[in-house]
């Protein structure tokens, strides 16, 4: 339970104190009682946010009480009336929290947000409470202590592991003096990261550039122009386009925008998101987040907030992490400065005198994709209609494991966009239910997630069947024209798709090792390992049909998409990277920075020698997934995990994409198990054997690169 607490507050999950109409609506308040809906998911139709203060409330109460009877217990402790009892508790408190994370993330407003603000150090006050009681420890400590006679299954083991530890990493042995500063530290850090994740989310969605002169849209596609014109009415704005910070809106602008000084304002307002010198500046509340964690690093008897995060990783300390980054780094980089030396020497060829700039690097490297391989994403598009991806994706799942897909019509959804399916076994039997929202809107926060609103777990011998949701933020359909996705859209859909299956398919005991439980950088392998299936040329011929003519993407498209495959790494690798090594760098000191977010950062690039045509992916301001996402010290995971990924789909590649044995070995080793073993076993039991960094480099053309240098 502490595990789902701490995830609470990362993803801005808070309480709120009841007002008097709060009060007033608990008899009708509907976590009160039993979901009488279909599969027992949450009744969004009757959820409002009146509900949310008192049932959290309640559910800190009543988790409190179910904790209290555990330690005061006159039995000696055991196993089951000590580690199985907390596993039991609070279930009050997680099933509104996780209702209410999910919609602060997916639906949010400012009446959500205003909740969580307020109510930030409450709930960090109450996991605190659970981790730094003295006779709650003592009694998992007393089970700890006396494991190896308790004749505990593997799984059991595993839990009561990860309840000792738990207590340990959170401060239950330090003084009493100690305690009340991690206390004052966790409050701090639980209201500061809700901060900044909230300033990128209105950052992003109060930047509009409108375009009322058509030849401003020069080169932009007219599926895009069709989609800021609709945008531009529902503003308010008639015959203007609008153009916003979401990445289905910057991103092609930026890729296609023949106005140089347009894309450059674009660019910078991206990149300034939360560096904006105005209430929703984030420079100094991520220097003071990350002051504290090594503050409570150090409370804790660590070195630093790396090496802290990183002893429950498969990397196991800062050191690996860094060999990893920089083993990939120089290769990388190299492939990076000759895209960039491609591109100037197309600017010249163009008559045009220029240094390239990073508002140029997309715009250049598209034109560059056209002459080298005469592909131009836009001739792709019209091939990848999101309910044919669907179809696709669908179709690998039923391939590899038998699952099937129905959606689900009279099911209560948290948004009109949001819809619903019914997951089955091959054999009819019921596995879960998956909800899909797929469009940027206001009110949800930008990127592409996977999350659940009931784990899976099994109660007396029967699985309880979890309830799974992936979010996106896809290109809109416009007029009679579908949503049509990029190819790396495609890959992304894939992608969240891996993370469901994980969720999905868990079957174990109990609810904290399952689906996702498992550390950051084994997490993305099920969902990394599912993008290789997108771009399979047996598979996109099962999916990529054209939406006007029902035309299948033809050969020869698919054989530009596969030569211009490592097209591009070199920045996609380099940007990404460069982000890793500024989360290391930020959590990696054994001292409290005293410099700015922009000097530090300036210093972190410049210390690895990145070129100024590039920035990192994640600016230090609108970073969330370190700053208030759960990645910090952990962004290099993507990295890691595609080690794993390349290097197990080769398993698949050397028999055949959908073995039927590799996939239920997959199934059964990784996918069922969450967090119940050590990754690296778990994923040794699978492949029969550690991976290696080969496939990995060959995928991102990375492998020529690094054989050049040593010539």
């Amino acid at each position: 339970m502490n595990k789902l607490i701490n995830a609470f507050i990362l993803t801005g999950v808070v309480l709120s104190s009841c007002s008097s109409g709060d009060q007033k609506s608990d008899s009708m308040n509907p976590f009160f009682e039993d979901y009488h809906t279909p599969f027992e998911v949450p009744p969004f139709d009757k959820i409002k946010n009146e509900h949310f203060a008192p049932g959290l409330k309640e559910g800190i109460s009543l988790h409190q009480e179910e904790i209290d009877a555990i330690v005061n217990n006159a039995e000696s402790p055991t196993f089951a009336n000590t580690i199985e009892a907390m596993e039991n508790s609070g279930e009050l408190l997680s099933k509104v929290s996780t209702v209410f994370g999910n919609l602060n993330s997916a639906n949010t407003s400012d009446e959500l947000q205003g909740i969580a603000r307020d109510m930030a150090p409450e709930l960090s006050k109450h996991s605190d409470n659970i981790n730094l009681n003295e006779q709650l420890f003592e009694r998992v400590k007393d089970v700890w202590d006396n494991k190896d006679n308790l004749d505990l299954s593997p799984e059991q083991h595993k839990l009561l592991e990860k309840r000792y530890k738990s207590f340990v990493r959170n401060g239950a042995n330090l003084n009493e003096k100690d305690k009340e500063k991690l206390r004052e530290i966790n409050s701090k850090l639980s209201v500061l990261s809700l901060q900044f994740g909230q300033n990128v989310l209105a950052e992003t969605n109060a930047f509009k550039l409108f375009i009322d002169n058509e030849a401003d849209l020069s080169g932009l596609p007219q599926e895009l122009r069709d989609v800021a014109f609709q945008d531009a009415e529902l503003a308010g704005e008639e015959e203007k386009y609008l153009f916003t910070l979401q990445n289905p809106s910057v991103m092609p602008f930026l890729q296609y925008a023949d106005n140089r000084d347009l894309r450059r304002q674009m660019w910078e307002a991206y990149k300034n998101r939360g560096d904006q010198g105005t209430d929703k500046d984030n420079n100094e509340i991520l220097i003071e987040i990350a002051n504290l964690r090594l503050q409570k690093a150090n409370l804790l008897g660590y070195a630093t907030h790396a090496d802290y995060v990183l002893e429950e990783s498969m990397a196991k300390n800062p050191q690996n992490v860094q060999q990893l980054l920089n083993q990939l780094w120089t290769p990388a980089l190299e492939k990076a400065k000759q895209e960039r030396d491609e591109m100037q020497a197309m600017i010249a060829a163009e008559g045009k005198d220029f240094q390239l700039a990073p508002w140029d690097w997309r715009y250049y490297e598209e034109k560059l994709r056209v002459q080298k391989f005469d592909l131009d994403e836009q001739e792709v598009k019209p091939y990848f209609a999101l309910d044919k991806v669907q179809e696709g994706v669908f179709m690998v799942v039923n391939k590899l494991w038998g699952l099937t897909f129905s959606e689900i019509k009279d099911i209560p959804t948290y948004h009109p966009e949001a819809k619903a399916y019914e997951v089955k076994e091959a054999d009819g039997n019921h596995l879960g239910v998956l909800y899909m929202d797929f469009h940027p809107r206001a009110s949800k926060r930008g990127g592409a997630w996977m999350t659940s609103y009931r784990p899976q777990k099994t109660v007396n011998g029967e699985r309880k069947a979890p309830v799974i949701s992936i979010v996106c933020n896809f290109s809109k359909p416009t007029g009679n024209v579908p949503a049509l996705l990029t190819f790396d859209e495609v890959t992304t859909f894939f992608h969240e798709f891996g993370h469901a299956l994980h969720g999905l398919l868990s079957n174990v005991q109990y609810r904290s090792l399952a689906g996702t439980s498992v550390p950051r950088d084994f997490v993305e392998l099920p969902s990394q390992i599912m993008e290789n299936w997108a771009t399979e040329p047996v598979v996109m011929k099962q999916y990529a049909f054209h939406y006007q003519t029902g035309e299948v993407i033809p050969d020869a498209l698919i054989e530009k998409l596969q030569k211009s495959g490592t097209f591009g790494q070199g920045f996609g690798t380099t940007e990404y990277l460069a982000a890793s090594f500024l989360d290391m760098d930020y959590h990696s000191r054994t001292t409290p920075i005293e410099v700015g977010a922009a000097e530090f950062e300036k210093a972190s690039m410049n210390n690895i020698g990145m070129i100024n045509e590039i920035i990192p992916r994640y600016r230090s301001t609108y970073f969330q997934h370190i700053f208030s996402g759960g990645y910090s010290s952990g962004y290099y995971s993507y990295i890691w995990s595609g080690v794993l990924d390349t290097d197990a789909f080769q398993a698949f590649k050397e028999t055949e994409l959908f073995n039927q044995e590799k996939a239920l070995a997959f199934r059964r080793e990784i996918l069922e198990r969450g967090g119940t073993d050590e990754p690296m076993n778990m994923y040794v039991n699978f492949r029969g054997a550690e991976p290696k960094i080969d496939a990995l480099l060959k995928k991102r053309g990375l492998d020529q690169v690094a054989v050049d240098r040593t010539k």
